[in-house]
């Protein structure tokens, strides 16, 4: 995904198939926002939170973002790549999951496709004999992240491309090659750059994934969202909407189509260029992108670009290594514990099925994925956190379990500063939704307690999480 013209048109068109506030959605016959649910994989891709997509390919041995398909082969000769250090340093920027871009607009392939001589088996590098995707594949399988593809729909070199119906069955062809040969895709990107006025077979394509990658997560543009999974967040500058819902109107019916927000490591820049190092996004920034992002209960993407001798910049991977350590040293340390007593007004009580509610104390290990579940009449509800002795902390993070869909509309957060005075509440924090993670910064406060108060839902409440922390450590 790139920040040019390029998208304007199939970006615009995507903004079309926007998040439905729920009280348009009755609108809608035969349809509801609640019941509309995710499936197994999405949730396990939210919970992987952030990724990387790597572009690489002639345009780093030339300076450009763009590439024409004029390049020749020879000039992709990286003589010290190396997948690993890619791998690791994505890694150590918290990633989970690495998205390779397989092919680019130019048609240039990073694997030896038996479709066209435009690929790594012409160029140089390992003799002809290399598979990039391959390489990086399998550091990631031995790192222990989740590995994805994108394939350009858009190709400025093959001549087919000119054909539909020829296009259609080479680019089916390339995608059949790349869901068969490096094991089990998080995630498949099927970008709509430069595609104004040419016609794809995407439903021909979609039945490929499906078939050979049951389980991988397809970004897809507007013109097929109907069978994607995952939706562009409408830019390119690290930030969600602060009302973020899971659900999306296509036309008339609703999906659930979680956001993904990609955005550059350096600002507006892709694909690595020389002398560039002011580019770089500095600490602050990232920190900033993650509560806009992953903290709004959006996917974070952060573009890599490996430089021409293969690598990663000396500077990329010391500010990968900063962001990481940040997000460990702030959200690694919890400070609601064993001390903590939790209630609410439904504490004890017994779900519409007859069994116990789990115990709310559940709700202080954000990563596990436990629920509490009030009655599922409940729209509203309280839940008091009392401290052990007073903390001092400046975000809370909230969590929504979602297996059962998106419900919350709108939340607020409360806490109790005096010890003399434990049920005087000051707010502190609210907002909208809450979703897969929701992150509420404020000025630091000392309390004795904290109130979370969920004012309204659109159907049965199931949280997830709920601590706070504190980022002076930072």
């Amino acid at each position: 995904m790139k920040p040019h013209p390029h998208w304007l048109l199939s970006r615009r068109s995507l903004l079309r198939s926007v998040p439905l506030a729920p009280a348009l959605v009755s609108a809608l016959a035969g349809q509801s926002f609640v019941d509309t649910k995710p499936k197994p994989q999405q949730i396990a891709w939210q919970d992987l939170e952030i990724g990387v997509l790597i572009h690489f390919g002639p345009n780093s041995f030339q300076d450009r973002e763009w590439g024409d398909g004029t390049a020749e082969p020879s000039v992709f000769d990286p003589k010290q790549l190396d997948a690993e250090q890619w791998v690791l340093a994505a890694k150590a920027g918290g990633a989970r999951y690495l998205v390779m871009v397989a092919k680019h607009h130019d048609g240039f392939c990073l694997w030896p496709s038996r479709y066209t001589d435009y690929s790594v088996k012409s160029s140089p590098w390992r003799g002809g004999k290399g598979d990039l995707v391959k390489e990086v594949e399998h550091a990631c399988r031995r790192h222990g992240l989740k590995f994805g593809i994108y394939l350009s729909p858009w190709d400025r070199h093959e001549p087919a491309y000119k054909e539909s119906a020829k296009y259609d069955a080479y680019y089916d062809n390339q995608m059949r090659e790349l869901c068969t040969r490096y094991g089990e895709l998080v995630e498949i990107w099927l970008d709509g750059a430069g595609s104004e006025g040419h016609v794809y077979d995407f439903d021909r394509y979609v039945k490929t994934i499906r078939t050979y990658q049951p389980n991988a997560n397809i970004f897809a543009d507007t013109g097929f969202l109907q069978y994607g999974d995952v939706r562009w967040v409408g830019n390119e500058d690290g930030y969600a909407s602060e009302e973020n819902w899971n659900v999306v109107d296509r036309l008339g019916y609703l999906r659930y189509r979680p956001v993904e927000a990609d955005t550059p490591l350096r600002k507006r820049h892709w694909f690595w260029h020389p002398n560039d190092e002011k580019s770089l996004k500095s600490l602050d920034e990232l920190a900033e992108t993650y509560h806009k992002t992953v903290g709004r209960g959006a996917q974070l993407v952060l573009g890599l670009a490996p430089d021409n001798r293969g690598l990663m910049p000396e500077s990329d991977v010391a500010r990968l290594r900063e962001f990481g350590a940040l997000l460990n040293r702030v959200y690694g340390k919890p400070l609601l514990g064993g001390g903590t007593v939790l209630r609410s007004a439904h504490a004890g009580s017994t779900a519409s099925g007859g069994q116990p509610l789990p115990d709310l104390s559940v709700l202080l290990d954000v990563d596990a994925n436990s629920q509490f579940a009030p009655p599922a009449s409940e729209r509203s509800l309280d839940v008091v956190a009392q401290f052990g002795k007073p903390l001092r902390f400046d975000r809370v993070l909230l969590r929504e379990w979602l297996g059962d869909g998106q419900t919350i509309a709108a939340h607020a957060v409360e806490v109790a500063k005096d010890p003399a005075h434990p049920t005087v509440w000051t707010e502190i924090a609210r907002g909208t939704t809450i979703g897969s993670k929701r992150i509420h910064l404020f000025p630091e406060v000392r309390a004795v307690a904290l109130r979370l108060r969920i004012q309204n839902a659109i159907g049965p409440i199931r949280l997830r999480g709920l601590q706070v922390y504190d980022g002076s450590v930072a």
